[in-house]
């Protein structure tokens, strides 16, 4: 039997948001404010990720005054440098910076030459310790080649809920499955990307397994992928066992275990609390994850367990 590693470590889940903005760049309201909100909603944890330009005086917000008994933040910006190749800027969510991080990266919303490139910012943050997620591929137009490039990558944003309100581009599935068929030992997270102007807020999380709800330890956790992301659903356990996939969630009416290329299983049913998904293609896929599907049509996923380990 293989458990994927949120539902196997020590500690408990943090409901928490990973990609914020406040009115320090281009959001509506001020860093006090956001996070009384979210905490306010029942987050335990929050990143500030202000967008990381000259325009803005390079924002590193620092959103220690406003942790609490059961509530904290983490450290963080949105990464801005070099094009694309669609010409457009990069993004790179950067969670668990220093405060001393270097004031690098674009001037402005532009892509402007001599500037260091997508890759080489999100090395700089990974090497700073940070943990560094793609942005919502689908809404920058990302290429996989533009994927592909991000080495220093630990998880690609497969929901950003600013982005599906705004665009009805919000999901970032297709470039992280390519990614993971590749090798790559990437995580899934689920974001706000909240600007608080429009309804872009509380509609998508990372529920993160730790045994202490503060910066350290969610950041290890991240960093290890001992999380599931959601819209709404719970999952309280995933594993592969023989040729089942076995899932434990809140009542939910479809779980699919999903793999390489089109390899897909999926059991329908009513207020399902366990579901055991039939591992019929168990050769032809050298990864698994798996989806549950609630009656509002709300989503959650695990994070991707390797046939290794099944």
């Amino acid at each position: 039997m293989t458990r994927q590693s949120a539902f196997s470590a020590p500690g408990r889940f943090w409901r928490g948001n990973l990609h914020t903005h406040s009115n320090l760049s281009d959001g509506a309201l001020p860093p006090e404010e956001v996070c009384r909100r979210y905490r306010a909603q029942g987050y335990d944890f929050l990143a500030l990720t202000d967008h990381y330009v000259g325009i803005y005086d390079y924002p590193l917000v620092d959103t220690r005054p406003f942790r609490a008994e059961g509530f904290t933040t983490l450290l963080g910006a949105e990464l801005h440098s070099g094009a694309m190749q669609n010409g457009e800027l990069w993004h790179i969510l950067a969670v668990g910076l220093p405060e001393d991080f270097p004031r690098v990266g674009s001037p402005d919303f532009h892509a402007w030459p001599d500037q260091e490139t997508g890759p080489e910012i999100a090395a700089r943050a990974a090497a700073a310790g940070a943990f560094v997620t793609i942005a919502h591929p689908q809404w920058s137009g990302m290429t996989l080649a533009d994927a592909r490039s991000i080495d220093a990558a630990h998880a690609v944003e497969i929901y950003n809920h600013s982005s599906a309100v705004g665009a009805d581009r919000g999901d970032g599935f297709a470039i992280a499955d390519l990614l993971i068929s590749e090798g790559r030992n990437l995580s899934l997270i689920a974001t706000d990307d909240a600007h608080l102007f429009d309804p872009d807020h509380f509609g998508g999380w990372t529920m993160v397994r730790a045994e202490e709800n503060c910066p350290e330890a969610l950041l290890a956790a991240l960093k290890r992928g001992d999380f599931y992301s959601s819209q709404g659903p719970q999952i309280h356990d995933f594993y592969v066992e023989g040729d089942r996939v076995i899932v434990e969630c809140s009542a939910v009416e479809t779980v699919i275990a999903v793999g390489h290329g089109s390899s897909s299983n999926v059991v329908c049913g009513r207020a399902m609390t366990r579901a055991e998904v039939p591992l019929k293609w168990k050769g032809e896929t050298p990864w698994l994850r798996a989806v549950v599907i609630d009656a509002a049509g709300r989503r959650a996923w695990t994070n991707p367990v390797r046939r290794e380990g099944f």
